[in-house]
This record gives structure tokens, sequence and C-alpha cells, in this order.
């Protein structure tokens, strides 16, 4: 099978383990194919870490969860040196922390304090880690996905919003229909029913992290005009000079969002395309990856916030007012 079969491939079998949520686990395959790192953002019991977990199982890639508790150190997370004893005398020896993996889940991530999440954040954007002035590289496949809970304030440590920008994209993860949990109920009872008879699921062989590289290779190629450049650029400008669109819109922003938006963008919209099998951007690809990269990039003002608007309800502005090209 080619590339896009096998990560069709994938996106299928997150889907049996994932009822409901195509549109989590699009984004989650975007993410790794664009050669980012997810911000994943929900409800407790909204399957994030099972999202995580079931692309890592279906793929050929070392997974590693990092439990983010506030007594966390940065050498949890990196590694750190480690006295050793041989017939040559003392020596200190690298012991590779968990960030070392292909796939990092960083579990809670606002529950560890600054000093933890600057150690990440700088991995996650270097791709190394620096122990003793010694620099240790990342695999070539290597994609943190942290997860965070909307709703737990007490002992929490907020991302600044300049490390917040440094996340790809911020997936927002919301109750499923009523026919999709009676699934989800179904699933579930059958996993208990089957572990407790002691029957070995059936897995099929992991796909291979050849495929993600071919994948990026075929996305590098995908045609973006002229025209989608200017597009893309406009929205962005749209988040720093709202004035020039709406004065409403105006009212509503405070800070509007950096570069890395506009590459992000790009990024994203290439890899919807060719997830959908065309070998070009249109404006539906920038459309519908647009919310998911402007929502952590965008600091809404005071007014926006006492008339109850949300991130997703600027965006949504934003792209109604900007031109097509």
């Amino acid at each position: 099978m080619n590339a896009h079969n096998q990560i069709n491939d994938l996106k299928a079998r997150m889907g049996r383990d994932i009822i409901g949520q195509t549109d989590v686990i699009d984004r989650l395959l975007i993410g790794m194919l664009a050669n980012g790192n997810l911000l994943i953002e929900g409800l407790p019991g909204l399957a994030k870490t099972r999202a995580v977990k079931a692309m890592a199982r279906n793929l050929d890639a070392k997974f590693s969860r990092i439990q983010f508790t506030p007594d966390l150190l940065p050498s949890d997370v990196t590694g750190t040196e480690v006295y050793q004893q041989t017939d040559q005398g003392g020596t200190f020896r690298f012991e590779p922390g968990p960030i070392f993996a292909n796939i990092v889940l960083a579990d809670e991530i606002n529950r560890a304090p600054a000093k933890v999440q600057a150690a990440l954040l700088e991995a996650m954007e270097e791709r190394q880690v620096t122990v003793s002035g010694t620099t240790h590289k990342m695999e070539p496949l290597f994609i943190v996905m942290a997860t965070q809970n909307p709703i737990e304030q007490e002992g929490t440590y907020p991302l600044p919003e300049a490390q917040m920008d440094r996340f790809l994209m911020h997936v927002q993860i919301t109750y499923p229909p009523v026919q999709d949990e009676v699934e989800v109920i179904r699933l579930v009872r059958g996993e208990e029913i089957a572990a407790g008879a002691g029957t070995p699921s059936e897995t099929p062989s992991p796909i291979p992290q050849s495929i993600v590289f071919e994948a990026r290779s075929e996305i590098g190629n995908i045609h973006v005009s002229d025209a989608m450049d200017r597009y893309m650029a406009d929205l962005v400008q749209a988040t720093r000079t709202p004035e020039n669109l709406s004065s409403e819109l105006a009212s509503w922003i405070e800070i509007g969002a950096s570069p890395r938006a506009s590459l992000a963008l790009d990024k994203c919209g290439r890899a919807h395309a060719w997830m959908n099998q065309r070998d070009y951007v249109d404006p539906a690809d920038i459309r519908a990856i647009a919310h998911d990269v402007f929502r952590h990039r965008i600091t809404l003002s005071f007014e926006a916030q006492g008339n109850a608007k949300s991130a997703d309800d600027v965006i949504a502005e934003i792209l109604r007012l900007v031109a097509l090209p």
C-alpha cells in the first residue's frame, strides 16, 4: 500500500478505539504529518489520553507518558547524569528521561511548575536536550501531545502565551452525541469482558515509521499558489489589525497571532489537502484548520470576555470578513 492508504488505515484503526471523535483523529494525524506538537484540551473522560495511546499503539513507534504533577523536576522529564563506578574508575553516564521517545504524551501539562514546562517546551522547539554541556538529539520521529483540563484551576500553572505559541495546534475535544456515547459504552464493555475472560485481542502489525516520512515528503510537494499564500497572510494580519475589517472585531482582540501562525496554516493546510487526496491547497483546507491554529494564539480583550465571546467566535468572524482568494 502507498503512504496515503497506510495513513488511512491508521485513521481507521484509531477510529475503532475512539468513537465519534473523527475531527480529533484528523487533527492528531495532521499534527504528526506536519511535524508539529499538539495541545489537546477537553473535560475529563473525553478520551484525550486514549486518543494519543491509540495512535502510538498502531504505529511502530516508542511511546512515553509523563504524568505532570506539582513536584515534578525538569530532570524527571529530560533525564540526568548518573554516577557509575567502572573498572577504570568513576564516570557519569546520561540516563535519558521519558522525553526520549517517538510519541510523548504530556498528561495534564498545566499541573507542573514553569521550570518543568520550560524544559519540555525547549525539547519540543530544539528537538534536543543539553545536560552537563552535552547535547542529546531526539529521534527523527518526535511529537509531543500535551493534554490539559480546562476546569481544573486549583494547583495548576497555566502556560504563558509565549509558550502556548510553540504548539502547532490547540485541539479541543467536546462531548460526543448520544448515539456515539452508546457505542462507547458497548466498546468499553466488550473490552472489559475480553480482558476478564483472558482473551487476547488481535492487533494487526503496526504501521512502520517510514510511512510517516514518505507522507511528509509527498506533503512537501503539495502545490500552494501565490493567492493562497496571500490568503494565509491576510488571515494572520487580520488578527493584528482587526480595525481594518470591523470596529467590533477590533474591540474583541487584545493581541494578534505571531508569524508562527502563518507557518502553521501552511503546514497544516498542506497536510489537510494531502489527506483529502489533492495535490494543491485550496481555501477549504485553510478554513478547516484555522480554528485549531489560531485558538491559542489570539488574546481576547476584556470586552470580548465580558460579552461571552470565545476565541472560536472571533476566528469565525475573521474567516467571514477576510476575502477569499
